[in-house]
C-alpha cells in the first residue's frame, strides 16, 4: 500500500469514530473522539514518534532530530455535524506520513517534528471554536470553562472525563523556545484550485471576519386585516436587505447571511421582529471592515418604519502566511505553484501568536466541505505528501 493510500484508508477508518452511525459526527471530548485517539495514536507510534495527551485534550507526536530546534505540524480531529472525513484529519495523518517516511529511512532532521491533533477546532459541543490551538497558545479563558453542552454538562467537566485536568489547562501553553513555524495541509474548501485544474496550493492567508447579529423590528398584526400600505413587517425588511448583500461585495469580500429567525413565526401574522446573522470576509481587513460598514448602512436604511438593531457579534483579523515559509512551500510545488487565500478559519489563526504559519491546501471535489460528499483523491493526497516531504528537507 502507497502512502497516499494509507492516508486515505485511515480518513476512513476515523470516519467510524462518531456520535451518529452513518454519519460523521465527532465533538471535542466525546467517545467519538476518544476512539479516534486511539487509532491515531498507534499511527504515531508506528512512525517513532513518542505520544502525549495535554489537558485540553491534544494528541501530541514528537519525532526527535539531530539539532534543538522544532517544526510544529498538524490539524483538527473534530468535526462538524454530519461531516466530511477530510476537513481536519487529512492535516493529522498527512503529517503523520511524513514523519513515517523520515522513520523508514531512518533519517533525522536537523530540528524535531511534533504533529499536533487538535482535539476542536470547529467548536460543535460548546460553540466556542479552536479550544486545541487556543489553549497551546494561552488564549483560552477561564470563563471558557462554564459553558455547558446541549445536555449542560460544563467544558470542565467534559474535561474531566476526557482524562484532562481544567485547573491545570494552563500547563498545556506553549512554553519552550519559540518553534521554526507551524504548517498545516487541509483541503482547501473551496473551489480554486479545481477550476485551475491544479492539486496543491499554498496558502497566502487566512481571511479576517466579523460577525454580526442585526433585528429588525416592525410591528406584527393580522394577515387578513392589516392593508399593505399601512404594514410594518419586519421580514420585508430583511429579505431586501438579504438579498442585496450579493451585490453589495466585490472583490475578494464574501459576506453571508446563515441564519435567519422570523417572529411570532405564524402563517397568519404579519413577522413583527426579524433576527439576522451577517458574516464578512476578507483576506485583507481594511477591505473587510470598509465592507461591514457598508452594509451595515445598508441594512440600516431599508425602511424608515423598521428600527434596525446590530450587535457586533466577534471581529478577527486577517492573519499573513509566513513568506519565508510559503516560499519553501512554493519552491516543495515547484513550477507553476499558485497562492490562494483561505477564507475558512484555521487552528493557524492561534498558532500564529506563537510562531510563523503556512498552510497547504489540497483540492476538493466542487469545493464542497462541511458536508458528506467532502471529496479528494488519492493521486492529490499523494502529491501533498511529496510536497510536504521535500519542504521538510528544503527547511
Amino acid at each position: 500500500m502507497t502512502p497516499a493510500e494509507t492516508v486515505m484508508k485511515r480518513c476512513d477508518v476515523l470516519a467510524a469514530c462518531t456520535e451518529e452511525p452513518g454519519s460523521i459526527t465527532r465533538p471535542f471530548a466525546s467517545e467519538a473522539m476518544r476512539c479516534a485517539h486511539r487509532f491515531v495514536e498507534q499511527w504515531m507510534r508506528e512512525a517513532g514518534m513518542t505520544v502525549t495527551r495535554d489537558n485540553i485534550g491534544n494528541l501530541r507526536g514528537r519525532y526527535e532530530g539531530a539539532g534543538p530546534g522544532l517544526l510544529l505540524l498538524g490539524s483538527h480531529l473534530d468535526s462538524v455535524r454530519d461531516a466530511g472525513r477530510y476537513d481536519g484529519p487529512l492535516g493529522v495523518l498527512v503529517a503523520i506520513a511524513a514523519v513515517q517516511r523520515l522513520h523508514d529511512a531512518e533519517k533525522r532532521l536537523p530540528f524535531a517534528i511534533e504533529v499536533l491533533a487538535f482535539a476542536d477546532e470547529e467548536g460543535l459541543r460548546f460553540g466556542s471554536t479552536y479550544l486545541g490551538s487556543r489553549a497551546v497558545a494561552g488564549k483560552l479563558e477561564d470563563a471558557e470553562l462554564r459553558r455547558t453542552d446541549p445536555d449542560g454538562v460544563t467544558m470542565a467537566d467534559a474535561i474531566r472525563r476526557f482524562g484532562g485536568d481544567p485547573e491545570k489547562l494552563g500547563d498545556d501553553r506553549w512554553s519552550g523556545a519559540r518553534p521554526i513555524g507551524y504548517v498545516e495541509v487541509h483541503i482547501e474548501q473551496g473551489p480554486v484550485l479545481e477550476a485551475i485544474g491544479l492539486p496543491v496550493g499554498v496558502v497566502s492567508a487566512i481571511a479576517g471576519q466579523s460577525r454580526y447579529e442585526m433585528t429588525f423590528s416592525g410591528e406584527a398584526g393580522h394577515a387578513g386585516t392589516v392593508p399593505m400600505a399601512q404594514r410594518r413587517d419586519a421580514l420585508v425588511a430583511a429579505a431586501t436587505f438579504v438579498s442585496a448583500v450579493p451585490a453589495a461585495v466585490h472583490g475578494d469580500v464574501v459576506a453571508t447571511v446563515g441564519k435567519l429567525s422570523v417572529k411570532p413565526g405564524a402563517a397568519n401574522v404579519i413577522p413583527g421582529r426579524v433576527e439576522v446573522s451577517l458574516d464578512v470576509r476578507s483576506p485583507d481587513d481594511r477591505t473587510r471592515e470598509s465592507a461591514s460598514h457598508a452594509l451595515l448602512g445598508l441594512a440600516r436604511r431599508q425602511s424608515a418604519d423598521i428600527a434596525v438593531q446590530i450587535t457586533p457579534v466577534s471581529e478577527r483579523a486577517a492573519v499573513a502566511c509566513s513568506p519565508r515559509l510559503t516560499a519553501l512551500l512554493s519552491e516543495a510545488i515547484g513550477e507553476g505553484a499558485v497562492s490562494v487565500a483561505s477564507g475558512a478559519g484555521h487552528d493557524g489563526v492561534y498558532m500564529s501568536e506563537i510562531t510563523d504559519i503556512a498552510m497547504l491546501f489540497v483540492r476538493c471535489k466542487g469545493g464542497i466541505s462541511h458536508n458528506p460528499a467532502e471529496s479528494v483523491t488519492e493521486a492529490d493526497v499523494a502529491v501533498a505528501l511529496d510536497v510536504l516531504s521535500r519542504f521538510l528537507d528544503l527547511l
